[in-house]
């Protein structure tokens, strides 16, 4: 039967056959373009910016203050030389790129987060391989001069606290102009920046010098917040910044036992939320997450590490959000959050990125259907229909 068929090729014309391939090369073209570029507009074009209140009073008087738009993600790990096999790079990076350019464009941000582990292999990768590293990440998350890149360091960057050293830390600030212990400060808002690695609380130099880049943030902070008649000598000299309760942005979540209270569809699976958490590798240590929260009585906390969402309250008051990972070698749903802030307000909404589940179930029913077009071209499928014919026709007569 197959030489049949091939025989039955043989014999069409030369202009059917051309068609038939054109046929082919369109519907195999059409679906790569929508499962590798188009799906990711259709996707993240439902997305939309929650809404937040703008208006802030200031003694009896109201003034509207703009909302600043801030996409953050996390834990992307591009992968390295040593781990990273070249068709698995090249299949994540191309997916967060087009995710990442397509947010940038459809959605316009001001400010974008990376909460940290933007590399797989910083903590043990050679000054060459970090090289070939940065230089992929500028590729996959260029953006334009309208948007602003505030990276936070996480413990895949620079290694965990016995692996990390002055050398990787000052290595991975060079490249991103950011500090251990950071403040900035957009539209009114405080953002500041937590080397979370650093919150070891043994001493250690990178320790020292974090923590005491901490301190001096809580001071100004805390001096800036205070009602101008209050009189405090300890303040005086201290430069101002806008009275705004600040938003930790950092790798490691604060302490908690475990992701036994955590839900949602992107929350960690069923079978690993009740396993204890341990401090100061998964989560930060009781005493180190304590001094956070007294030095900087944060109104949010934006965190990663995890690879899964979560929402907590600290105190009964303070919220952290841990943010899931953006890579689909982490997970099938990767996600971003999307925030509307305001110095005294903000609003967060979850933006998914396709499931890679779905677009592998696209490829595999588009692949069925290109094998039945080409058996029923050459006509490998038209005995089969025969037969159902004569049966349909034989009990038409009866």
């Amino acid at each position: 039967m197959l030489s049949s068929g091939l025989t039955t090729v043989k014999n069409l014309p030369l202009k059917k056959r051309l068609c038939f391939l054109l046929k082919l090369v369109s519907f195999v073209s059409s679906v790569l373009i929508f499962c590798e570029f188009l799906i990711y507009y259709v996707v993240i074009f439902q997305c939309r910016w929650p809404e937040v209140n703008g208006g802030v009073h200031v003694g009896e008087k109201e003034t509207s203050d703009s909302v600043l738009k801030a996409i953050i993600l996390a834990d992307t790990h591009l992968l390295g030389e040593i781990k990273g096999h070249w068709f698995d790079k090249l299949r994540r990076e191309w997916q967060m790129e087009r995710s990442f350019q397509t947010a940038l464009w459809l959605l316009q941000p001001d400010i974008v987060f990376i909460l940290g582990d933007i590399f797989d292999e910083g903590k043990w990768s050679s000054p060459q391989a970090w090289a070939d590293d940065v230089r992929r990440f500028r590729k996959m998350f260029k953006y334009p001069v309208s948007t602003e890149l505030v990276v936070i360091v996480g413990n895949h960057d620079i290694g965990f606290h016995y692996e990390m050293t002055t050398y990787k830390v000052n290595r991975f600030e060079k490249v991103f102009n950011l500090t251990s212990g950071k403040l900035i400060t957009r539209k009114g808002i405080n953002f500041v920046l937590v080397n979370s690695v650093a919150m070891e609380g043994d001493g250690c130099a990178v320790c020292r010098t974090s923590e005491a880049k901490l301190v001096a943030l809580s001071h100004k902070l805390n001096c800036s917040q205070q009602k101008p008649h209050h009189s405090n000598k300890r303040c005086s000299d201290v430069e101002k910044l806008p009275a705004s309760q600040p938003i930790l942005l950092q790798h490691y979540p604060l302490y908690r036992k475990s992701d036994a209270e955590c839900s949602g569809e992107d929350s960690a699976p069923p079978e690993e939320k009740n396993t204890p958490f341990k401090e100061k590798y998964d989560v930060l240590s009781q005493e180190a997450s304590q001094k956070l929260l007294w030095w900087f009585h944060p109104r949010l906390i934006l965190s990663g590490h995890t690879h899964s969402a979560c929402e907590v309250l600290h105190a009964g008051k303070i919220p952290e959000i841990s943010v899931p990972s953006f890579s689909w070698r982490n997970r099938n749903n990767p996600s971003f959050i999307m925030g509307s802030i305001t110095p005294t307000d903000f609003s967060l909404q979850k933006c998914f990125l396709p499931y890679e589940s779905r677009v592998f179930t696209i490829y595999c029913a588009a692949g069925a259907l290109l094998v039945i077009l080409i058996l029923a071209h050459v006509q490998l499928l038209t005995p089969p229909f025969y037969f159902a014919q004569r049966l349909i026709s034989k009990h038409k007569a009866v």
